[in-house]
């Protein structure tokens, strides 16, 4: 039986990458496995004293041990076994490519190096004019805007822990590597992307540029090209070294 695992992102949970892993559900027999992160997966009807009481009892360490936990229990039942990431999970998945004997590695909005400030700023200008039309809950990302801004300083001290941690890893990697990144993402600079591109040492590895896409890049205007190309690659026998970049409608 082949496995897939998925890791979420930092303050996410499964849904971020849910549109890939229903898809890779409903079209393989594989055994698609998104484990939640300690502290995460917490709604937003939790009050903010809650929440930043929640999420401080977790720390880069349980991070990393949920995900190294997740991989071996995936290779006790499989054969084969593929990891995809989504940003701070696409570090984590990095670490477990480099620890196991992982047969492809998928890196979405893979967060090596965080924050872009052109792209935020824009994300901010939009969220503060529907706070002032009273619209900010009606928006779909909205529990994302709720989690990021209540989020424990400590916490975030806990997640680039989780980066410094495992960085040293990343040039252990040597499996096909498939990286995507979002031009649109106002979290992950395009030169974290450019950073593993370059510092993986697999030979056969990827990177597409999405023109559309935002950090949540399952959920952004290119999702449909991402799902196909992600699909493409883990069914693919043989992995050509490209860079691509996508737009929305382009075949």
């Amino acid at each position: 039986m082949i496995g897939c695992l998925c890791l979420h992102g930092f303050t996410g949970a499964p849904w971020e990458l849910e549109p890939l892993s229903r898809v890779l559900e409903e079209e393989t027999d594989w055994l698609v496995y998104t484990p939640v992160l300690p502290g995460h997966d917490l709604m937003t009807d939790l009050s903010e004293r809650e929440f930043r009481s929640r999420f401080k009892e977790s720390d880069h360490k349980t991070w990393i041990h949920t995900a190294d936990l997740a991989a071996k229990e995936l290779f006790e039942r499989c054969s084969k076994v593929y990891v995809i990431g989504f940003s701070m999970g696409g570090i984590l998945a990095t670490y477990i490519a480099a620890r196991y004997p992982v047969e492809k590695l998928v890196l979405l909005s893979a967060a090596a190096h965080y924050v872009n400030p052109a792209q935020l700023s824009k994300d901010m200008a939009l969220i503060m004019k529907n706070m002032i039309k009273g619209q900010l809950k009606k928006q779909p990302w909205y529990p994302i805007f709720w989690s990021k801004i209540h989020t424990p300083v400590r916490s975030l001290s806990e997640f680039q822990k989780v980066v410094r941690t495992i960085e040293p890893f990343i040039k252990e990697v040597e499996v096909p590597t498939f990286i995507a990144q979002g031009m649109k993402d106002s979290l992950v600079r395009k030169s974290s992307a450019l950073f593993l591109y370059k510092e993986i040492a697999a030979k056969e590895k990827q990177l597409y540029f999405y023109e559309q896409s935002h950090h949540f890049i399952v959920h952004s205007e290119n999702q449909k090209q991402l799902i196909e190309d992600v699909l493409h690659f883990l069914l693919a026998e043989k992995i050509e070294p490209d860079v691509v970049w996508k737009s929305s409608g382009q075949v």
